[in-house]
């Protein structure tokens, strides 16, 4: 990683709390892309789509009661302002969040660090992914989203945003809007085949353009 990483320069390696033990190498390591993840997490199209919307639906009803253009163009400058604002806030939001995420794939596990204000750390053991799904999306990146073997479980909050929507009973990591998805999930592949448990990753999904949609099920569940 480059050193623009400078907020976490306690840690040993970049995205990693301590020096990898004897016997464990880095495979790859990796950040979101920003503007997929403010498109695909946090949704600034939808947001700014409802504000145009909004915008024209009170200038209409302006116009239509008979207000002075003068004070249709106030409440309009109004309502474009606070839609620039919440637009932009959001984007902010998931500029910190990718800066402020690094994911990691070693020979053993994949250790997510994100966060900004309270930065997690997740280390997530090779043995313990029961099946491994990629997508690839529109925005030109890609998403790989991993189920664990139960009964093992991780909390939906202390994973957000790096977990894929709606499996609040059984939450799935998310590595999330990888510039390189097919390379990580080929890495990925490889070190899942390694340790032990044979194949679990599936081919590449093409076609989505959010990050609700649902992932494939993966061909392959083997238990850890």
């Amino acid at each position: 990683m480059t050193e623009d990483h400078d907020d976490f320069a306690f840690e040993p390696v970049p995205g990693l709390p301590e020096k990898l033990p004897r016997g464990e190498t880095m495979l790859w390591q990796g950040s979101p892309e920003w503007w997929p993840l403010a498109v695909s997490t946090f949704h600034v199209r939808k947001l700014a789509v409802y504000f145009a919307l909004l915008l024209c639906w009170e200038a209409v009803s302006a116009w239509l009661t008979g207000q002075a253009l003068t004070e249709i163009a106030m409440l309009c400058g109004w309502v474009a302002s606070l839609g620039a604002a919440a637009v932009g806030i959001l984007c902010l939001l998931a500029y910190v969040y990718a800066r402020g995420t690094i994911y990691t794939l070693t020979s053993k596990r994949i250790v997510i660090r994100t966060g900004f204000a309270l930065p997690v750390t997740l280390n997530l053991p090779l043995s313990l992914i029961e099946t491994a799904s990629v997508r690839e999306r529109s925005v030109g990146t890609g998403s790989i989203a991993m189920s664990v073997t139960k009964p093992n479980r991780i909390a939906w909050l202390v994973l957000w945003p790096n977990v894929k929507p709606w499996t609040f009973a059984n939450p799935q990591p998310l590595l999330l809007c990888l510039p390189d998805a097919k390379t990580v999930a080929s890495t990925l592949a490889r070190a899942l085949e390694a340790d032990g448990n044979g194949q679990r990753l599936q081919a590449p999904a093409r076609g989505a353009t959010s990050q609700s949609s649902d992932y494939a099920p993966s061909g392959a569940t083997m238990a850890a």
